[in-house]
C-alpha cells in the first residue's frame, strides 16, 4: 500500500530544508560498512516517492560512494541528508533529519551479514544479505 503524505526536515544547521512524500511508511536500515562509516551507525532512510523539494540546495554536496549510489550531505554542518541509487529507482531521505517520524516503522534491513554484533534491530524485518541486495540492484539495472 503506497502512502503519499508530505513530510519535512532539515539539516542540523538549518541551511538545508526539504519536503518530500514517502513512497511507503517504511524505514529501511542499511548495515553496510559505507553507511556505518558515513553516519557512525547503520543508515536509516525513508524512500521518497520522487526527489525531495529542497531549499538551500547550494549547501548540498554529493559524494558518489559506489558505482550505483550517491550520498548527499550539508556542506556547512555535515548532516547526511539523502541517499540516491538511480539504478534501483531509490531516493532515500535520512530518517534522522525528518521532523515527524510518526506512523513510520522499520521494515527492511540490508547488508544484514555485515551488521556488527554490537547492536540489533528488535523489530521483525525483511532481511537481505549483501549478495541478495546486490543481485537485486543488478536485476534492476537490466530492466
Amino acid at each position: 500500500m503506497t502512502h503519499h503524505d508530505t513530510r519535512s526536515g532539515r539539516c542540523l544547521c538549518g541551511k538545508v530544508t526539504y519536503t518530500f512524500a514517502p513512497a511507503e511508511l517504511e524505514i529501511d536500515v542499511c548495515h553496510c560498512g559505507m553507511c556505518r562509516r558515513w553516519g557512525g551507525g547503520p543508515g536509516f532512510s525513508v524512500k521518497a516517492s520522487g526527489e525531495a523539494a529542497i531549499t538551500g540546495g547550494d549547501y548540498v554536496t554529493l559524494y558518489k560512494s559506489s558505482e550505483w549510489g550517491t550520498r548527499h550531505f550539508c556542506r556547512a554542518c555535515g548532516t547526511h541528508l539523502f541517499y540516491s541509487a538511480p539504478v534501483a529507482n531509490y531516493f532515500g531521505v535520512s530518517a534522522g533529519t525528518i521532523d515527524d517520524l510518526s506512523g513510520l516503522a522499520v521494515t527492511t534491513e540490508i547488508f544484514i551479514d555485515c551488521k556488527p554484533d554490537a547492536y540489533d534491530i528488535t523489530t521483525p524485518t525483511q532481511k537481505l544479505t549483501e549478495a541478495e541486495f546486490l543481485a537485486m540492484i543488478a536485476a534492476s539495472g537490466t530492466e
